[in-house]
């Protein structure tokens, strides 16, 4: 489905796309009282609150409800702030859009059901509205852009998205683990679809939330959504990843917006020849890997000869430790050799498989 997007901003060459506010709107002066400071800094651009919160377990707290729409709206009335709230279902678009909410997003349990995803682009068949859409819990890219599409159909062409972070199995530094690659594939299928991080919900914690902002805008994401509190200790929900409004001043003040290019001939000229020099690796990569496969064409059909099994577990044990500890030495981290090698051996794998099957069926090679 093709699909071509416009700026959910007024200001279409705004970078980057500031969205602040807390995790929960919890009372009328919490709400306001945050919304008042990120104004003063006058670099806010969506004043963000969740109204109804989809939580884990079914006794946490699952938001004020409707009423924390009117503090919304006295947002907008005393401080001049556009406001974004969270949207699951019918009723929460059919509110939202009552009390004058200027975007809406889904979050990451409605985007990985495309029904609840259906219900919300049904209620918005009509209306023009800014939509943006945060990316499933499971890294699946296939279903965050079917979510895209299912608000697209309904008519919405403005449309964002917020990459969040996926859930992960086992422990990790972040909340969410990032797997940047997932939101970088979005953004060359769609590259007018701007793409916002939520550094809170990556992070989980206040420490590193700086860090994890300014990989973000490296990679040229177009924004950052950052949950801010004005006593973050207390929040209701999610206390670990909120920060004051002041730190979060600072946060935006720290951050380094590189420049997407530059038509200075001299940076031109050598990046070109750089990027020359990748090619031609590339090219080598590329020969080395077929010659690899090639090899492990022979052991297959050696194996076979033998009646000895594909996966030999001890073996590939050695090759994935000794091959991650001389990655070590050479400055390449241990989760991308991981990654590296374990595709390496799932090809092998698949080339000893087809070589013992066309053996067994009596296929000539």
């Amino acid at each position: 489905m093709e699909m071509t997007f416009q700026p959910i901003l007024d200001d279409a060459k705004k970078r980057p796309i500031v969205i602040a506010g807390p995790c929960s709107a919890e009372s009328e002066e919490q709400v306001l009282s945050t919304a008042r400071e990120l104004a003063k800094d006058g670099r806010v651009d969506l004043f963000r609150a969740g109204i109804w919160k989809p939580r884990t377990r079914p006794n946490s707290f699952e938001g004020v409800g409707t009423i924390g729409l009117k503090w919304l709206k006295k947002v907008k009335e005393e401080t001049g702030l556009k406001t974004t709230t969270e949207v699951a279902n019918k009723d929460h678009v059919f509110e939202a859009l009552k009390h004058q909410v200027d975007v809406l997003w889904l979050g990451a349990r409605t985007t990985v059901n495309p029904f609840s995803v259906q219900e919300v682009a049904d209620a918005l068949e009509g209306v023009d509205i800014p939509v943006i859409v945060k990316n499933p819990i499971n890294p699946d890219l296939k279903l965050w852009i079917g979510a895209i599409e299912r608000i697209y159909k309904a008519g919405i062409t403005r449309i964002a998205v917020i990459h969040r972070g996926f859930s992960h199995h086992g422990q990790t530094k972040y909340r969410n683990v990032p797997r940047w690659e997932i939101p970088i594939e979005l953004k060359r299928e769609f590259p007018d679809l701007p793409i916002i991080c939520d550094n809170s919900h990556i992070c989980g914690r206040r420490d590193t939330l700086q860090k994890v902002a300014q990989k973000a805008l490296d990679l040229n994401f177009d924004g950052l959504m950052t949950e801010v509190h004005p006593d973050p200790d207390n929040a209701w929900s999610d206390a670990k990843q909120q920060i004051t409004p002041a730190t979060y001043s600072q946060l935006i003040t720290d951050l380094i917006l590189r420049k997407e290019s530059t038509d200075d001939p001299v940076f031109v000229n050598h990046l070109e020849h750089l990027r020359h020099e990748i090619d031609e690796i590339d090219d080598e990569l590329i020969n080395i890997l077929s010659q690899r496969m090639k090899i492990s064409e022979a052991i297959g059909e050696y194996k076979k000869e033998n009646n000895i099994a594909i996966l030999q577990s001890a073996r590939w044990g050695e090759i994935l430790n000794r091959s991650v500890a001389k990655g070590k030495v050479k400055g390449l981290s241990e989760d991308f050799m991981n990654v590296i090698w374990m595709a390496i051996h799932q090809e092998s794998i698949n080339h000893q498989v087809k070589i013992m099957n066309a053996k067994a069926k009596g296929v000539e090679k």
